[in-house]
């Protein structure tokens, strides 16, 4: 059984207008939902306070540890994905927290934390191995 997605971000102008929209093939669209839930903080969709994670909760958190920080954000990344991407199931999800410099034009230097998300898991359709990787920043977020 072959489906399509809608690719993400999706052209809501393009569907207003009844225009084609791009379409994925359905691990792009989980890539692209567990994108959407681990850049969106708890209580930011309004028909749905649980979507989302505590990334945003640590973000300037600089105080805590490497390895709290670590157990905090892998922890919400699994329950959320869990109970969120309904085609995944055996969802593990490993963390990486590293620190990097950057250089500035002017004489200070900037360090933040990279934060390198891997989650796998069995496609529910399929069977199929699952994994996708996502890097962020954090104080303050970016990706």
């Amino acid at each position: 059984m072959n489906s399509s997605y809608y690719k993400l971000p999706l052209d809501t102008f393009g569907i207003v207008k009844n225009k084609d929209i791009d379409s994925c093939d359905l691990k792009q669209s989980i890539v692209g939902f567990i994108h959407l839930i681990t850049t969106s903080y708890f209580g930011e969709c309004t028909f749905d306070e649980t979507f989302g994670c505590s990334i945003w909760n640590v973000d300037f958190d600089n105080l805590t540890s490497t390895n709290k920080l670590r157990n905090t954000i892998s922890e919400s990344l699994v329950e959320s994905i869990a109970s969120q991407e309904r085609r995944l199931r055996r969802v593990t999800v490993d963390v990486n927290i590293q620190q990097e410099e950057f250089k500035n034009r002017g004489s200070l230097n900037r360090i933040k934390k990279r934060v390198d998300i891997k989650v796998n898991g069995v496609v529910s359709r399929t069977n199929e191995e699952f994994s996708c990787l996502e890097q962020f920043y954090i104080a303050p977020l970016s990706f």
